[in-house]
């Protein structure tokens, strides 16, 4: 005898869409951040000089503001992909009655997103606004990963207390390496803007002293993880969790290669937007490993 669903038709084509427009949500959010490097690294943070507007009074950029105009305004425009992926998702949450919280928390953080990002354009690139710009967007993207993972098919494994202290300790280290990397970033020669009349500005700080902390902090993390994938090895851990740790060394040791890479040979620009995008993934395997050792089960 066959089982009938009790649940609409609505409903059903609801819950088969959450996951996507999840996954969707943090997709858009990582190409805006690797939009967002390539903005800077081709000295187009100012292309358009005021905000909301392009400048001289025009929403879009005049012929006066030539290539770096259209860059940046490219880059804007990309906020609007971002809040219809997003939107969409918070609509479908609604109907489909699930993780509305997390949804609402996501729509709400992206015109937190594009007022702080006004905010940089408007200081002239100062390295701190665009610190906590790019920290900002990894929150965001952390908020769309809990909301895909809540709504798809995954859940938590059992772990002993030690084992979930340290996936809570790779994820703050990982949060300490993406800081340390913003102020590398900011201290260095990409200051985003192609005018070198000295409108913007660096954080003043030793590139490198502040790259030699980063990549400290950077090793210490692949120890930590490294350590923590054995620790699963030698307790029969779930092999989903071994899977996901192991992807993390990975993925920080291609990180730390790239970033060796670009340090000597004096930050090339495609080097240094692959790193960004490398930040990205680390954070996202990161995030993998703290959610499969979390007490928090995957919703219904």
């Amino acid at each position: 005898m066959g089982v009938t669903s009790t649940l609409p038709a609505s409903g059903t084509r609801a819950m088969l869409t959450l996951p996507r427009l999840a996954l969707a949500s943090v997709i858009v959010n990582v190409i805006i951040v690797v939009t967002g490097g390539a903005v800077r690294l081709t000295g187009s943070g100012l292309g358009c000089p005021t905000f909301p507007s392009c400048g001289d009074g025009s929403l879009i950029p005049t012929r006066a503001f030539g290539v770096h105009g259209i860059i940046e305004f490219t880059n804007r425009q990309l906020t609007f992909v971002v809040v219809a992926v997003v939107i969409a998702t918070l609509v479908v949450a609604v109907l489909d009655r699930r993780e509305i919280r997390l949804a609402l928390l996501l729509a709400a953080s992206i015109p937190a997103q594009a007022l702080l990002g006004g905010i940089t354009v408007l200081t002239h690139l100062n390295p701190w606004t665009v610190a906590a710009h790019f920290m900002l967007s990894m929150v965001i993207i952390a908020v769309a990963f809990a909301l895909w993972w809540r709504v798809s098919d995954h859940s938590s494994v059992p772990v002993s207390p030690p084992v979930r202290l340290a996936g809570r300790l790779i994820t703050a280290l990982t949060v300490v390496v993406l800081i340390l990397g913003t102020v590398v970033t900011g201290s260095g020669p990409h200051a985003g803007d192609a005018d070198t009349s000295g409108k913007v500005h660096r954080t003043g700080l030793d590139v490198g002293s502040m790259s030699q902390l980063h990549a400290d902090a950077v090793m210490l993390l692949i120890g930590v993880s490294i350590g923590f994938a054995v620790l699963l090895g030698a307790t029969a851990a779930a092999r989903t969790l071994q899977s996901a740790a192991w992807l993390l060394v990975a993925v920080e040791l291609s990180q730390g290669l790239i970033g060796f890479v670009q340090y000597f040979t004096h930050l090339p620009a495609v080097l240094v937007g692959l790193h960004m995008l490398g930040a990205c993934l680390v954070w996202l395997a990161a995030l993998a490993v703290a959610w499969r050792t979390s007490s928090v089960k995957a919703s219904n």
